[in-house]
């Protein structure tokens, strides 16, 4: 355990401060199958004469976050300082467990229990730290058994599976729980972050997006790492005592984050190339913002040549547009890139870099 003097109550700031939605996760009565007591494959479990206490402390937490002051542990918040409701809307059970009967037991006592209590909070499952394999295949089931909303993925893949694997979500039936995409990178031998693995990323971001009625948020894990103090790479922000040091993954989470938009618009690429490992390489998609009517194309050259597009949009005049356009460029082994920012007039034509994610906003 390590609270890194950070409690719910410094998280539960943390999210407000960043107008964000926090999504505590609480284990689901068994630990993760990665803890170092027992190595992989183990499946303790808290005993069945404990889970009545345990699941209170769920629902504790629940009342605590958005409990009325005037309530046990809506009281306990209020005294700590913050006398409004946290207005939590989403509760994880479980992280990578096991998919076994001692899980499903246990995960099921939670869940009818916050359903019961709470019925406006949205609990996230749990499908195994991999996207395929026994946990994948069984907590998929299981969800669909139980009706969960939505269950949490784990992966973490080397570039090529991002690029070849592009119609991931395409094929997830409409009909079952949605994603919550936990935790994701692009992973090199070395387990560090460049523009190669950033550009997986925004990749598969790409495709996320156009599954957004299925992928409803992604997270990529972990966000903070001190330097010299790290359990797991590649990390997004690391930082030490002196400087904070954002790396090429954080910037291409950013331009997401700062342009999604909220309506996608189908679109089609046509290159001059028809070999199947450079189409792969050249990825698009396009949103609409409706609150500001902004229009939002996002383009990934993965390619070791630049491209000269040509933007079609029917009835728009592009060749007039003034577009913010954005741009993250470098060499695939290139660990400091940043984008740069520029405005352009006339986006009919426009070059995509090698080994660049461009954002066109107009």
């Amino acid at each position: 355990h390590q609270s890194a003097g950070v409690g719910y109550y410094e998280f539960f700031q943390f999210c407000e401060d960043l107008n964000a939605e926090p999504v505590p996760v609480v284990p689901a009565g068994v630990p993760c199958q990665n803890s170092s007591a027992g190595g992989a494959g183990q499946q303790g479990g808290i005993p069945m004469c404990e889970m009545d206490d345990y699941v209170q402390e769920v629902l504790d937490l629940i009342e605590w976050a958005n409990g009325d002051k005037n309530t046990k542990w809506g009281r306990v918040r209020a005294e700590a300082g913050h006398p409004e409701p946290f207005n939590l809307k989403y509760i994880g059970v479980g992280n990578e467990d096991l998919i076994t009967h001692i899980f499903k037991e246990r995960f099921e006592l939670i869940y009818n229990a916050v359903k019961e209590k709470h019925p406006e909070i949205e609990v996230i499952g749990t499908v195994g730290p991999f996207s395929e394999g026994s946990d994948y295949v069984e907590g998929w089931k299981f969800a669909s058994k139980l009706g969960i909303p939505i269950v949490d993925e784990h992966y973490y893949q080397p570039p090529g599976w991002y690029i070849h694997n592009q119609d991931y979500y395409d094929k997830y039936d409409r009909n079952k729980s949605k994603v919550y995409l936990g935790e994701y990178a692009a992973h090199l031998p070395s387990r560090h972050n460049n523009i190669e693995t950033a550009l997986a990323e925004a990749l598969h971001l790409n495709n996320v997006e156009r599954n957004g009625d299925v992928v409803i948020m992604t997270s990529y894990a972990p966000l903070l790492a001190k330097e010299g103090y790290t359990q797991w790479n590649p990390d997004l922000i690391y930082f030490n005592n002196n400087e904070v040091k954002p790396t090429t993954g954080y910037y291409v989470q950013k331009m997401f984050g700062e342009n999604s938009g909220n309506l996608y618009l189908p679109s089609k690429v046509s290159l001059s190339d028809n070999n199947g490992a450079v189409q792969k390489r050249v990825s698009v998609s396009v949103v609409k913002d409706e609150n500001t009517a902004d229009y939002i194309v996002k383009l990934v050259n993965l390619l070791p040549v630049s491209i000269d597009a040509e933007l079609l949009i029917p009835n728009i005049d592009l060749a007039a547009v003034t577009a913010d356009c954005s741009i993250l460029q470098g060499k695939p082994d290139d660990r400091s890139a940043k984008p740069t920012t520029k405005k352009i007039t006339g986006i009919n034509e426009v070059s995509l870099p090698a080994y660049s994610y461009t954002v066109l906003r107009f």
